[in-house]
């Protein structure tokens, strides 16, 4: 009966083309279409892409991706059942071909590219589904755009590869898949010439019109709610700039508006060391940081106007509020848990936040370090990898099957504010409803310029057991003191960074943690765990001091 709960609870959000999509895709097989190539359209400007990514091949046939190497030499590597899926593809996305001081690998970039052809017969295997085959066109056509010999193999692979796709768009999947397929035939459609290479742009054009207008919020966020994510598809937005520059085609006036609108959200949701918050999935070196992107922009013309920043920023469309005082800065997560028909990437982490003083981490959350269905991702995805509170060791939404989520927490009320003073964000979610005396949790962050005090208060009936976590970046030591306090040191210097005092007393454990900042990573930590059994209503106060700035 619990399974049928979670699949009546993640299903009856899907929207009809999610389900009917899903089985016409694996119905359908379409042949491959192997007929010659269109004929290349010419380039009229040099390229302008920024090399940002860290090189993964290690040898002409060895790669290394998210953090475990492993061959690339004959055909069976290409689908390896020892290597995770995720492994697979990103063997098949070809991302070395754009990486930093790539020409210096070219030749081993030219026989990669004439091995994957030879050991991928066309439809044949995981390189050939939608998603790696989008990423692997755009980057084959960006790699010959940046004065690369067109090998006739390749051009003819390409066209192959892009008739394929075009059979099999990801409408049962839709969001940043979908935008990934619509970017591919953009790409073909403007790489190739004549009638067949018209419609692939005309697609994939229709395509990003509709999906970007559901997929990119009011305040410029992707709908989501995954920073990495969000960085993802404004590099899409940057390349789909560029090429239409490459081959002389004006590109649509609102993408420069709609990039602005997204740099300034990344801008508001990075730290101050320069990296994302991770929020839902989310982890380092997948996408650009927020300066490769201000970068990139700036080549193609494009760059925020300077402004001084704001106390508070309140990302009221995606849910996302920035708070910043005395060298604190604080984001806090009191958004959704993503579109109702796609939470593929969200954790149960409502009401969770992230703190930096200076340019050091304090406060964190677990981040993503693998996908898949195996435990490590459950738990990553869970409530007790994030800076949150926690109901009878209960998620506060459903987060299960790798990406899948059943019920899942709604927020209820949200409000911010700022004076002379204090900035404060107040927020409530209805994810423990579902538990006896229907609890509810609240969450009021203030904010000076010497404190963070977090307020969490459970209101409705019955008892339950209580945790509250804050997670330590590693770099940062607790030690208990006298006073019942806890002291929060620079681990490479034992400086005091900042002191953490509970209403709970000394009733506060430190406790071995993990941080998953990347792929393939997992990293020594600590966090402060409050728990314990209490009637409800019940309330927590946590404040954290520090010397201001």
């Amino acid at each position: 009966m619990k399974r049928i709960g979670l699949y009546w609870n993640t299903l009856r959000f899907l929207r009809p083309v999610q389900v009917l999509g899903r089985i016409a895709f694996r119905l359908a097989r379409p042949r491959p279409d192997t007929r010659p190539h269109p004929g290349r359209a010419p380039i009229k400007q040099s390229l302008s892409y920024r090399e940002w990514r860290e090189p993964s091949l290690t040898s002409p046939d060895t790669a290394c991706f998210l953090g475990a190497e492993g061959a690339l030499a004959v055909s069976g590597d290409w689908s390896n059942p020892r290597c995770s899926a995720l492994w697979l593809y990103n063997a098949h996305y070809f991302d070395d071909l754009l990486a930093r001081n790539a020409g210096d690998r070219r030749p081993w970039h030219v026989d990669l590219i004439a091995r994957w052809i030879a050991q991928n017969p066309p439809a044949s295997g995981i390189g050939w589904a939608p998603y790696p085959s989008s990423l692997r066109i755009t980057n084959w056509i960006l790699w010959l755009c940046r004065g690369n010999d067109p090998m006739e193999a390749m051009v003819q692979s390409l066209a192959v590869q892009v008739r394929y796709l075009a059979r099999r768009l990801e409408h049962h999947i839709l969001g940043n898949h979908l935008l990934a397929n619509a970017k591919a035939l953009v790409f073909a459609g403007l790489f190739f010439a004549g009638k067949e290479a018209d419609e692939w742009y005309r697609q994939g054009m229709a395509l990003l019109e509709r999906e970007l207008r559901e997929q990119i919020l009011a305040d410029g966020g992707h709908f989501e709610l995954s920073p990495m994510y969000h960085h993802i598809i404004l590099t899409d937005m940057l390349d789909l700039l560029a090429i239409h520059a490459v081959f002389g085609r004006p590109a649509p006036p609102d993408w420069h508006s709609l990039v602005l609108r997204m740099l300034g959200w990344a801008d508001v949701m990075t730290h101050p060391d320069g990296e994302i918050s991770l929020f839902n999935d989310a982890a380092f070196g997948i996408a650009p940081t927020l300066a490769q992107l201000q970068a990139y922009a700036g080549v193609l013309g494009i760059s925020l106007p300077s402004s001084d920043p704001e106390p508070l920023e309140h990302l009221a469309s995606s849910g996302y509020a920035r708070l910043e005082r005395g060298g604190a800065c604080v984001l806090t997560d009191i958004a959704r848990v993503g579109p109702d028909y796609l939470p593929a990437h969200a954790h149960a982490d409502t009401l969770s936040f992230e703190l930096s003083l200076g340019a050091r981490r304090v406060i964190v959350n677990g981040g993503t370090s693998e996908y898949g269905t195996g435990p490590d991702r459950q738990r990553q995805r869970g409530t007790a990898s994030h800076s949150t509170l926690m109901l009878d060791a209960t998620n506060s939404s459903e987060v299960w099957g790798g990406f899948r989520v059943a019920r899942r927490a709604r927020i209820v009320r949200a409000e911010v504010a700022a004076d002379c003073d204090k900035i404060s964000v107040a927020a409530e979610h209805d994810g423990y409803a579902r538990l006896p005396g229907r609890p509810s949790h609240a969450r009021r962050w203030v904010l000076t310029d010497h404190d963070l005090t977090i307020v969490d208060s459970v209101t409705g009936g019955a008892e339950h057991d209580i945790d509250i976590f804050f997670h330590l970046a590693p770099e940062i030591v607790a030690q208990r003191r006298a006073d019942g306090a806890i002291s929060l040191h620079a681990r490479a210097s034992n400086a005091v960074v900042a002191s953490a005092m509970s209403s709970a007393g000394d009733h506060v454990e430190i406790m071995s943690s993990s941080w998953h900042p990347r792929f393939g990573a997992s990293i020594e930590s600590q966090c402060l765990r409050i728990h314990g059994r209490h009637a409800v209503p019940f309330e927590h106060t946590l404040t954290l001091s520090w010397e201001p700035s």
